[in-house]
């Protein structure tokens, strides 16, 4: 069979015309549920076409991951309690931006991902790099997430940050090698951390 080049395989790239053939226009929202960081509302979109569709969507203000790899090449992880799943799952550390509650201006990713890998690690990182961002769920939610790679930890040491009330974390080290057999095996289930892992693999395979 002939080889096709490397382009043949990408998506055809989106045009203006698609967009807006494809965009939907909100015009009515109504909040039924607001939380501490999340906001449930009912929208109702309209097509260029001129027919309307009601959406469940959860507002959200975003999250940042981290790629943490400590000085004997192991991937630092978060073993927690996830209720939606009622389980503990394996994950790199993560979490939600803040946003302030007087103006409503949600927290810079790069200073969110360095303030998320002290608090559920301990350490901090000496070099960073951004990986590249993706939507965690846009059938429904709007959190569009911020992947970082961490390297050079040191221990935060005394004063160092926590986790929140609510989170009780067990932190697990395991070389890249066998983190990345644990997702062939399908012993990791937290998206991010896959994404995270097999980008990681490629990077290095590159």
């Amino acid at each position: 069979m002939r080889d096709l080049p490397a382009s043949a395989h990408l998506p055809p790239p989106v045009t203006d015309a698609i967009e807006e053939r494809l965009a939907e226009r909100v015009i009515d929202s109504v909040v039924v549920h607001r939380g501490r960081y999340l906001e449930v509302r009912v929208e109702t979109t309209e097509r260029a076409d001129g027919s309307r569709h009601q959406r469940d969507i959860v507002r959200h203000p975003g999250a940042v991951a981290i790629v943490a790899l400590d000085e004997a090449d192991r991937l630092l992880l978060v073993r927690q309690w996830r209720q939606p799943a009622g389980r503990s799952l394996l994950e790199i550390p993560a979490g939600t931006l803040d946003r302030d509650p007087a103006t409503g201006a949600i927290e810079d990713p790069e200073l969110a991902s360095r303030r998320e890998l002290e608090e559920e690690t301990g350490y901090r990182a000496q070099r960073w790099e951004k990986l590249g961002s993706f939507w965690t769920a846009p059938g429904f939610a709007s959190e569009l997430m911020h992947l970082y790679l961490a390297t050079g930890l040191v221990a935060a040491g005394h004063g160092r940050l926590t986790p929140d009330a609510d989170e009780a974390l067990e932190l697990v080290r395991l070389p890249v090698a066998d983190a990345q057999a644990a997702v062939e095996r399908g012993d990791i289930h937290d998206a991010k951390t896959l994404i995270a892992i097999l980008l990681l693999g490629r990077r290095r395979s590159a």
